[in-house]
């Protein structure tokens, strides 16, 4: 019997992890595969370690698991498990409706029927695999054979109409922007205007749980249904109110996770709320047909969420960087991604946008019951906090909030920039004093496996150069490194310094500098460093171009190293990563 540890989802414990035990090792390498969620065996399709850890908190070795801990606690049974059968038959079942409603020929009707069998009972051979994950597969079965891109295009804009004629209605207006029989406490206007603004965001929150609303079915919910959901409003809102408070800690950015049409009009609603307290967020939609969810492109030929998503920007980069989705979330208090996939949130799937996007958010809102599965029900904790809502249909609305792992650093846009007027502040003092401003660059994470050595050696190169070079201010890049800062927020910080305008020599490594960097450790040059010399780094190919536009308007910077036009090899960092995405970083 394989054995893995379980977890409540109110305790997280360790999350798998390989080098404990072989079989055990063997066995998640087999569930990884059958997934197909391995980077190493497929890297286009499957985020990087380094990707990951911007939204997971894993440890050495530790691998996530894109689903529940109950669904992983029967996924390791050796035996077909009941409810992973049961959940198997679900996602067949499904398919099949949708063949019944939208394959009007029997010849590709009974095909597709066939195919998405055959998966099914070859999935039922040894039930590893996510029920989201067969779903997906039948789901890809099925639109590569029908021919169609999304069979739910009108049903979902039947859902968002009915929604919007219940949000045009007097009664609506009433439920909503009614005045509270008791007012709150008031000692300050903001005060009582932060009051008002969290009760509408509560009303809001309730009317986009009630899917009677869209779905056609029973009797569309009134006042008195509203005020009994507010009564046993969940106490968990009161985190999440602390967190929205723009008086506490200034206003946020924000990832936020629709589940379904017809709902999302009530959540552009909620997240109007959210940009008048001055909040920055990223709503993020899929990127193709999964069922009711919306997609990136129901917003073209349906009026109704176009009209709901005025104002906002469509960003259709999928792989931005961090300056990139900076500067669109500075100049864009909305702004609408696609997470990249056409299945249940699965981390491993996702763009690197939303990556980015989960990185540089201070708090990720989702909702559904769906993504409570998979951020509530899990033993992983993540680098962001998370606030799950969804409707539960005994209990009503329910929220759950999970804080951000503890050893979790966030470098916001504030603290970098911070970071950076302080490097610049010793730059300027050490210009008022007379000296002359060296900075310094050289291979650091450029060459796999070697990045301690490379610290090593520029800062015993740098400490030569300051010995032997009077009344010179050298920066040495290696000593402003912070854990948790990825080659993103370090290119970001160096940039701000770079272009202070305050560098009178820019020195990049030379091959000479290498050697005589080892000769200073008293050691040979291995090696994985003979020849080497900056034109190796991504991040001095960078720098070298950000040099060379500093010195057409500065025109008195002096750039020593080797030839500009020998800085050709080297494009981009690899997501998370600190060599460039053309090597294997191990």
């Amino acid at each position: 019997m394989i054995r893995i540890s379980a977890a409540s989802p109110s305790a997280p414990g360790p999350a798998p992890r390989y080098g404990s035990d072989p079989v055990q090792d063997a066995w998640l390498l087999h569930f990884m595969t059958e997934n197909n969620l391995d980077h190493a065996i497929a890297p286009e399709k499957n985020a990087s370690p380094e990707q990951l850890r911007f939204m997971v908190a894993l440890g050495p070795e530790e691998i996530y698991v894109p689903c529940s801990d109950v669904m992983f606690s029967h996924l390791v049974s050796e035996r077909a498990d009941p409810m992973v059968v049961a959940e198997y038959n679900e996602r067949l079942g499904r398919i099949g409706r949708l063949i019944d409603a939208y394959v009007p020929d029997a010849y590709t009707g009974q095909k597709i029927r066939i195919l998405c069998e055959l998966k099914y009972r070859q999935a039922l051979v040894a039930p590893t695999l996510i029920p989201s994950r067969l779903a997906k597969r039948l789901c890809t079965i099925f639109l590569t054979q029908s021919g169609l891109d999304d069979p739910h295009r009108e049903r979902k804009r039947l859902m968002n109409r009915r929604a919007q004629a219940f949000i045009q209605g007097t009664a609506f207006t009433e439920m909503l922007y009614a005045c509270p029989a008791e007012l709150p406490g008031c000692r300050a206007i903001p005060e009582l205007r932060f009051a008002l603004d969290m009760l509408e965001l509560k009303r809001l929150l309730v009317l986009g749980s009630l899917s009677a609303i869209w779905e056609g079915e029973g009797k569309v919910p009134g006042r008195e249904d509203l005020d009994a959901a507010l009564t046993h409003f969940p106490e968990e809102f009161e985190r999440l109110a602390g967190l929205l408070d723009p008086r506490r800690g200034g206003p946020l950015k924000i990832l936020f996770l629709p589940d379904a049409a017809g709902g999302i009009l009530f959540d552009l609603l909620a997240v109007r709320t959210l940009l008048r307290l001055g909040h920055r967020v990223i709503v993020a939609l899929k990127d193709g047909f999964y069922y009711d969810a919306p997609t990136i492109w129901d917003a073209d030929g349906d009026p109704v969420l176009d009209a709901a998503l005025a104002g906002s920007h469509f960003l259709a980069d999928a792989r931005i960087g961090k300056n990139g989705l900076l500067q669109v979330m500075r100049e864009n208090p909305l702004t609408v991604i696609s997470d990249g996939t056409r299945e249940r949130l699965n981390l491993y799937r996702v763009s690197v946008t939303f990556a980015r996007a989960w990185k540089e958010a201070d708090l990720v809102m989702a909702k559904g019951i769906l993504n409570h599965r998979r951020l509530i029900e899990t033993r992983h904790l993540f680098t962001r906090d998370v606030v799950s809502f969804y409707s539960d249909p005994a209990a009503g609305l329910r929220l759950d909030f999970k804080p951000r792992a503890p050893g979790a650093r966030s470098f916001t846009e504030a603290d970098i920039m911070a970071k950076a007027e302080e490097i610049i502040s010793g730059m300027r003092a050490a210009k008022a004093a007379g000296k002359s401003v060296m900075f310094y660059s050289a291979v650091i994470g450029s060459i796999p496996g070697q990045t301690k050595t490379a610290i090593g050696l520029v800062t015993a190169f740098v400490a030569y150069l300051r010995e032997k070079l009077s009344e010179t201010y050298v920066i040495n890049p290696a000593e402003h490194f912070e854990e948790g800062m990825d080659a993103d927020d370090l290119m970001f910080m160096w940039e701000k310094v770079q272009r202070s305008g305050l560098i009178d020599v820019w020195r990049f490594q030379t091959h000479f500098d290498i050697e005589k960097s080892f000769e200073l450790l008293g050691r040979k040059v291995p090696p994985a460093w003979s020849g080497k010399d900056a034109t190796f780094s991504t991040g001095c190919t960078k720098e070298m171009h950000i040099a060379l536009s500093m010195q057409s308007r500065q025109p008195e910077l002096q750039i020593i190293g080797p030839d500009p036009e020998k800085f050709f090899r080297r494009r981009e960092y690899g997501v998370g990563k600190f060599c460039d995405a053309g090597i294997e970083c191990r």
